[in-house]
């Protein structure tokens, strides 16, 4: 069959579709594998309004498609990870045929691999509006939007199939305990595990051990973890799971593993720098410290190379952000913005504090805890596609900045379901756009949890973040990021005094009830004593934290850095003067 006979199909399918779709049946009598007769067949019938049989034939087209020599050779290269070679073939096939939904999705799954999951999503979706059966398009459409942080439309896509597999199983497990769903996403693992097969997927397990212990089940997060290494010893990330309980210490027996594990050839770089993160705590716990630094040491560097970040680049965004933000600018827009006081914002660095404060505020009869979201780095996002950011934010009008502050009031919405007055989102690095938040929420609260410079900062270095962060795999990086973070703080304390409640962690260890009687005034909330007994809370927490925040206050993690004193000379270089004033009393 030529090309030309196929281009007369296609303007027939326009022109008159019973006679393409009669074209179509004859190609296929012929050759039954042929992926573009299926193709135009599908059109055909669409536009004649059958579209049962229509989905019939696109699923018909992509079936034949796995015999197409270009697609098999893009798919070993996707295989191999060699993604520079599959991407060409794929355009390539695209430029010759734009109605080639395998071709689509396959290409879409390319970008996801290298994180461009809008230029998957638009992939994706024009893969289903050629092919609405097609399940595996619209399974990677779910985890593209999953990825984005669009939860909701994630979840709207997964409710679409019917294909119940333990794939989609997986996906809606995770997208269902984002939405804080957690008792449906520990039954959905459940369920999956459930199958004959699943059962011996290492990943599943941790997967549930993860949300076991977002609710407080540690002892059965421990046993799914492990569940996991029985089926894959050298599983770095179950033994980080278990390491990142905090309040869980590994045996000299696991050391040993670990190290074995190492030794694994099977080992890839990802096992390795959670084996090496692992280990370190381990050491530490064991009264090891020099030792667990050098294994830090090597988890950090593994994981820099692939988080790539630059400090200069966090310096400019702060040096533009205080050239923007000063007295004049925010006096002219005083008065604008969405007025509804609902949100508490806690910001500042990771493992400072943050997930202490938002246990002890959610106890309040007031407040509601939900976790860390991603909508005000998501409008961000938004204005940096209109503009330079932050200096588009001085085109923003009264209306567009009210707009902005109910926007992220309706994307969070979701996350509120014990109609609480207000609720707290806890994203550290909402510290970069207090500005922002200011002027789209004039009426919201801001909670800066701050923590010495060096416990905080030799805290995230020990630290292995799921997802961003990427300042933290490097004690320099990590001091340079403190210094900016304080310096730019201290600029919204001078031209928006009292605007900002500050809680220095050390002060909450030192007099847990003064301080919280402190911050709930600050916040023009009432006492109440439930605050005080924040550690009897049995809400869902997913940070690292999650186990250290239900148990009464304690200094089990305070000055670890003491002990390694002599080898965090980057991070006190970096810190310079920071380190001396950073509470900014």
């Amino acid at each position: 069959m030529t090309p030309a006979t196929y281009s007369a199909i296609r303007k027939e399918v326009a022109q008159d579709p019973r006679a393409a779709l009669r074209d179509c049946e004859l190609l296929l009598a012929r050759n039954s594998d042929d992926a573009e007769a299926h193709r135009l067949a599908a059109r055909a019938l669409r536009a004649l309004g059958h579209d049962e049989r229509a989905s019939f034939e696109e699923l018909a087209a992509i079936d034949a498609a796995t015999l197409d020599p270009v697609l098999i050779q893009a798919g070993h290269a996707m295989v191999q990870n060699r993604l520079e070679q599959a991407e060409p073939l794929l355009r390539g096939r695209l430029r010759e045929n734009p109605f080639d939904v395998a071709a689509i999705r396959m290409l879409a799954e390319v970008a996801g691999r290298i994180g461009r999951y809008q230029d998957a999503e638009k992939l994706l979706r024009r893969a289903l509006e050629l092919a609405p059966a097609f399940v595996a398009a619209r399974t990677n459409l779910a985890m593209a939007l999953y990825r984005q942080n669009k939860t909701v439309e994630a979840l709207a896509e997964l409710d679409r199939l019917t294909d119940e597999g333990p794939g989609n199983g997986v996906l809606r497990a995770a997208v269902v305990g984002r939405l804080g769903e957690f008792a449906e996403a520990i039954s959905l693992y459940e369920s999956v595990l459930a199958r004959p097969g699943s059962e011996r997927q290492p990943r599943i397990w941790t997967s549930y051990g993860h949300a076991l212990k977002t609710v407080g089940r540690q002892a059965d997060a421990v046993t799914a973890y492990r569940r996991a290494l029985n089926l894959r010893p050298a599983f770095g990330e179950a033994w980080w799971s278990i390491a990142n309980l905090k309040t869980v210490r590994l045996e000299e027996a696991d050391i040993a593993a670990i190290q074995t594990g190492l030794a694994e050839p099977s080992a890839n770089a990802e096992d390795r720098y959670h084996l090496h993160f692992a280990l370190a705590k381990a050491l530490e716990d064991a009264g090891r410290p020099e030792q667990g630094f050098d294994h830090y040491l090597t988890a950090n560097a593994l994981r820099r190379k692939q988080l790539p970040y630059s400090a200069e680049r966090t310096r400019s965004a702060v040096d533009r952000t205080i050239a923007l933000f000063d007295a004049p600018f925010l006096a002219q827009r005083k008065g604008m913005g969405c007025p509804a006081p609902d949100p508490v914002f806690v910001l500042g660095l990771p493992r400072a504090g943050s997930t202490l404060i938002e246990q002890i505020l959610s106890c309040h009869s007031m407040v509601e805890g939900t976790m860390e979201l991603p909508d005000i780095l998501s409008l961000v996002s938004q204005l940096g596609k209109e503009g330079s950011y932050p200096e588009v934010i001085s085109d923003l009008g009264p209306e567009r900045l009210h707009d902005l502050g109910e926007s992220y009031l309706e994307r969070t919405r979701i996350h509120r379901r014990e109609g609480k007055l207000l609720f707290i989102d806890k994203t550290p690095n909402n510290w970069l756009h207090a500005g922002l938040i200011h002027l789209i929420l004039p009426n919201a609260r801001i909670v800066d949890a701050r923590r010495h410079p060096l416990d905080c900062g030799y805290s995230n270095f020990r630290q292995h973040f799921a997802t961003g962060q990427a300042f933290s795999y490097d004690l320099a990086d990590i001091g340079h990021y403190y210094a900016d973070y304080v310096r730019l703080m201290r600029h919204f304390d001078t031209v928006l005094p009292g605007r900002t409640v500050r809680v220095i962690h050390e002060d909450l260890l030192d007099d847990p009830e003064a301080a919280t009687r402190s911050l709930l005034d600050a916040l023009n909330l009432p006492f109440e004593d439930a605050c005080l007994r924040f550690f009897e809370n049995d809400r869902a927490v997913r940070t690292a934290s999650s186990e250290q925040v239900r148990r009464p206050i304690n200094r089990d993690g305070a000055g670890l850095w003491r002990a390694v004193e002599d080898r965090l000379a980057p991070l006190r270089e970096a810190l310079g003067t920071t380190l001396d004033d950073y509470a900014c009393r």
